[in-house]
């Protein structure tokens, strides 16, 4: 995930692509670092990064995610 504005995000979350670019970190299971796998939330929530802000909850992309997301963990 592309780090297009500057929201806040804490450094240890922030990754550079192979262009050179910012992005959110992912850890080896391939979801963000800053993700809970517990709660399945948001640790950086008031900081998250615009493309995350821009994620309308309830929209056909999210719900995708989540289906997953239920798929990810069984």
């Amino acid at each position: 995930m592309m780090l297009i504005t500057d929201t806040g995000v804490p450094e240890r979350y922030i990754d550079t692509d192979e262009w050179g670019g910012e992005v959110m970190l992912r850890l080896d299971d391939g979801w963000c670092a800053a993700l809970d796998r517990n709660t399945m939330m948001c640790t950086i929530y008031e900081k998250r990064p615009l493309i995350c802000r821009e994620f309308e909850a309830g929209a056909e992309d999210c719900l995708n995610e989540r289906k997953g997301i239920e798929t990810a963990y069984l």
